[in-house]
């Protein structure tokens, strides 16, 4: 187990060095830096000025100068400075990270507290009226876009209330603090709660179908005992995967909803980075995407271990 770990943590290292080259190589393939676009917004263009700026951003620097720079950085903890904001880009991420997090966590939780009992519940009334109604609730959740669907909380929040909730990070009632995030978390949430559900239910009707429930039924255990001790138990392994998976990519999501609601994130700031070709910004933060979905992939491996006996994680 411990040559495993040790071989899944090197594979990692690679991964994530591989992952970074390509998002400096990506980033200087785009036409345009953030030099051409302040001298295009201000309609003139000194090449003496221009060449004295790329020189003190660093621009004018071989490219894998620049990216060793960027690299001894990070193994540093020097994140480097905005070219928009001139501030160091740690100070401008760090206080956007709880924001998504918070957003990101609960629209998980959201998923899974909504998701698998459903699934459950859809899965055991197999054919019935509430399976079909289950079923069309999921494949609504998976044809509608969480934007659009933030958009439709917005208007009706206005339409019912008079309002909409508006980011506030200081909010002075629990109700507020409720708005401020639980709305757009389940606004994103939605789609995820939805595919959790479809993946219990396919799980939950394959288990279901197994000997060793008709034993535990034979035996006289209850249903509740059936369908969430042992049915629920051995389904749920699928189930882990999609919400690990959700979990890594859950901020591709949070994109479009932070601009929808509003709020300061960390996915916002990576779409005004990108328009502003804000290379320390936009590298740090696709760095933490791909630092999140992977360890958010070695958490579900490990998990697999730790839910199944049967499963051993040999040298």
């Amino acid at each position: 187990m411990f040559a495993y770990i040790v071989r899944r943590l090197a594979l990692m290292l690679v991964t994530l060095i591989g992952i970074s080259i390509i998002i400096f190589v990506l980033l200087r393939v785009v036409p345009g830096n953030i030099v051409d676009i302040l001298f295009d917004a201000a309609g003139f263009v000194d090449p003496a000025d221009k060449a004295n700026l790329e020189k003190e951003l660093g621009l004018n620097l071989p490219l894998y100068v620049q990216y060793l720079h960027w690299i001894g950085g990070l193994l540093h903890g020097d994140l480097g400075y905005s070219y928009v904001s001139e501030k160091p880009a740690l100070q401008e991420i760090l206080p956007r990270i709880p924001i998504t997090a918070r957003l990101a966590g609960l629209a998980l939780l959201f998923s899974a507290s909504i998701g698998i009992p459903l699934g459950v519940i859809s899965a055991v009334h197999q054919g019935s009226r509430l399976d079909y109604a289950l079923r069309i609730v999921s494949l609504s959740g998976l044809s509608l876009p969480s934007f659009w669907l933030g958009l439709l909380i917005l208007m009706a929040s206005v339409s019912l209330f008079g309002t909409m909730p508006i980011y506030n990070p200081n909010p002075k009632t629990w109700t507020e603090a409720i708005a401020i995030y639980c709305v757009p978390a389940m606004a994103v949430g939605f789609r995820s709660a939805a595919l959790t559900m479809r993946i219990t239910r396919s799980s939950m009707l394959e288990i279901l179908r197994q000997d060793f429930i008709r034993t535990a039924r034979a035996k006289g255990a209850s249903e509740a005992s059936v369908n969430y001790r042992h049915a629920l138990k051995n389904a749920i392994l699928p189930v882990i995967t999609v919400i690990g998976i959700e979990a890594a990519f859950l901020i591709g999501g949070l994109i479009v909803t932070e601009t929808v609601f509003n709020i300061p994130g960390v996915a916002r700031f990576l779409v005004e980075a990108l328009r502003w070709r804000d290379y320390p910004i936009v590298q740090n933060l696709v760095m933490l995407i791909a630092v999140v979905v992977v360890f958010a992939n070695f958490t579900v491996d490990m998990l697999y271990a730790a839910i199944d006996p049967r499963i051993r994680y040999t040298d």
